[in-house]
C-alpha cells in the first residue's frame, strides 16, 4: 500500500521531471529536507511506483528522425496468442514510440518516428501491415511540434494538511 504523499513529495517529483540528473544534495536543497531525508523519499517514491525510470530525453531531430507519425490501426479480432504476438511486435519495434488502445472505429493507435516519407511508406509495408491482425492503416503525418511534455502535473498527489 502506498503511503500519502504530501508537499515535499511532490515538490521532489516536480524536481526530478525537471531535471533528474540533479545531485540529492542539490536536490534536497531546493525542497528544502537534509540529504539523507531526501534520498529515502526518493526510494520510497520508486518502491512504490511513482518514479518508473529516470532517463535522458533525446533531441529527435538530432538523431535523424525528421517525422512523427500518428497511425490509427484496424485491426481484427485477435485470439489471446495474435494478441500477445501483436504486442510483442510492437515492444520490439524501436520506430514505434508510443501505442495506445483506443476507442471508435480503429483500434490502436501508434507513434511512430521517422526519418522521411518514403522511408515511412517502406515501414508501413515491412512492419505495419504485417503485425498480427492488422487490417487497415491511416496516417497523419504531423506538420510540427508545438508542445510536447514528459512533466506531469502532480500537485493534486498532496494530501491535505
Amino acid at each position: 500500500m502506498s503511503a500519502a504523499l504530501d508537499a515535499i513529495d511532490v515538490r521532489i517529483l516536480e524536481q526530478l521531471q525537471r531535471d533528474c540528473s540533479i545531485s540529492t544534495s542539490e536536490l534536497a536543497e531546493r525542497v528544502g529536507l537534509s540529504q539523507s531525508p531526501c534520498w529515502r523519499r526518493i526510494q520510497r517514491l520508486k518502491d512504490e511506483g511513482y518514479i518508473k525510470a529516470q532517463v535522458a530525453i533525446l533531441d529527435a531531430e538530432k538523431a535523424g528522425f525528421q517525422l512523427h507519425v500518428f497511425a490509427q490501426l484496424k485491426i481484427k479480432h485477435l485470439s489471446e496468442e495474435e494478441r500477445e504476438r501483436f504486442l510483442a511486435a510492437i515492444e520490439a519495434t524501436p520506430e514505434i514510440v508510443e501505442c495506445y488502445s483506443i476507442l471508435g472505429e480503429r483500434d490502436a493507435m501508434i507513434k511512430v518516428i521517422a526519418p522521411d516519407i518514403r522511408w515511412y511508406q517502406d515501414f508501413i509495408f515491412r512492419k505495419i501491415l504485417k503485425l498480427p491482425g492488422v487490417e487497415d492503416i491511416n496516417s497523419t503525418v504531423a506538420l510540427s511540434e508545438m508542445k510536447r511534455s514528459t512533466f506531469l502535473p502532480v500537485r493534486h498527489l498532496a494530501k491535505a494538511s
